[in-house]
């Protein structure tokens, strides 16, 4: 009949550093390799916290060997800090991001801390302070494991991840229990008990070390195809919104090739500084374009600010004109009071840009359109 041995606990100690070790390296190595710049601000934090976690396991080996104050103390801060960068980690894989839930995991980290040093100040006895740590580390994981369950958009990685850690917590209140129940006078404990807690624990290390990899790899997967549709997008954009200035432009050269022995000095100059607007009207839209599809790809972040709309309207207009003149279209703007927002100017001409193309494509020759400009009151 099969035994569960107890193992020797520095020897799992051991094991620990040596795993974390491997796992810092791997996480590392893929971050600065394949990752993306957003993917590798993620793998640094929790590459960072398995690196601080091999750095406490250490501490934690050479106790006897060293002070109290390093393998005690400063050990247990390396292994509370490395969670809080492990969680942080976590949560940021998330769909829904909140700085709030940042500032709660530091929070917790901290308060965990200061409880275990005020114990180690009172000579609290071994079990005391191993409940502390446990009891940290359980309330540290809690609030990340909580939110990949309660996300909507669940998928095979994202279950089998949030599985491991909530694995892990069960695993953590297990041992508070049994520690509990069964004070133990030594840190360096030979039982059953123990050696499947440290057991456990490894696998789990491992386990959710390979998930958090599979969720990042996932993610980035995500983001290219998510970048090849805006591409598709942009392209569609370009042509649907550069057709009708190049339009105008390609018309009004015709017709002075065609026709301009015909026209007298003071005309063709009238048609060639109009063919000028037209380019340059082309070339500002086309710059437009280019800003836009910078935002979509991330090369260009969200960035609000004061923009008179009144401005950017008039901007698009005079940019629209040409190709309104094309279809003999009269094209005007509006408006009896001066309006300022808070937005980001490349999206906002974006949406302006496209109502007027699409209102130009969709009025008739010899039509009239009117851009109208009102403020209403704000509803609660």
């Amino acid at each position: 009949m099969f035994h569960l041995l107890p193992l020797d606990p520095k020897t799992v100690f051991q094991l620990y550093f040596w795993g974390n070790l491997f796992i810092c390296i791997l996480i590392f190595s893929y971050s600065f390799s394949y990752a993306t710049s957003e993917n590798r601000k993620i793998l640094k934090w929790f590459g960072y916290g398995k690196l601080l976690l091999t750095v406490g396991w250490i501490l934690i080996v050479l106790r006897s060997m060293v002070s109290d104050f390093i393998s005690i103390n400063l050990a247990n801060m390396f292994v509370f800090s490395a969670s809080c960068y492990e969680s942080i980690a976590i949560l940021s894989m998330l769909k829904t991001k909140s700085k709030k839930r940042y500032r709660l995991q530091i929070g917790i980290t901290i308060t965990a801390a200061v409880v275990f040093n005020i114990a180690t100040l009172l000579e609290a006895t071994i079990n005391t302070r191993i409940l502390i740590v446990s009891i940290g580390m359980f309330s540290i994981y809690l609030p990340p494991t909580i939110s990949f369950f309660t996300e909507k958009g669940h998928n095979f990685f994202r279950t089998f991840y949030g599985f491991c850690y909530a694995a892990f917590e069960i695993l953590i209140a297990t041992r508070v229990i049994y520690i509990y129940l069964n004070p133990q006078k030594y840190f360096f404990a030979y039982t059953i008990f123990e050696s499947f807690y440290n057991i456990s624990l490894f696998l789990l290390t491992l386990i959710g070390t390979v998930g958090f990899l599979l969720l990042v790899k996932e993610k980035q997967d995500l983001k290219i195809r998510k970048l090849l549709k805006d591409k598709n997008q942009f392209f569609s954009i370009i042509a649907h919104d550069l057709r009708g200035p190049l339009g105008s432009s390609v018309g009004l050269s015709e017709i002075l090739a065609q026709n301009i022995e015909q026209y007298s000095r003071e005309e063709i100059k009238e048609i060639t500084e109009m063919l000028h607007q037209s380019s340059t009207n082309s070339y500002k839209l086309l710059e437009n374009l280019l800003d836009w599809s910078q935002v979509q790809t991330g090369m260009i972040e969200y960035n609000p600010k004061k923009v008179v709309l009144n401005t950017l309207i008039k901007e698009n207009v005079e940019l629209n004109k040409n190709a309104a003149l094309h279809k003999n279209i009269n094209l005007s703007f509006e408006t009896t009071e001066h309006i300022e927002v808070q937005a980001d100017k490349n999206m906002i001409d974006t949406i302006v840009r496209n109502l007027l193309t699409n209102a130009i494509k969709f009025t008739h020759k010899h039509g009239h359109i009117t851009v109208k400009m009102e403020k209403y009151p704000q509803k609660a």
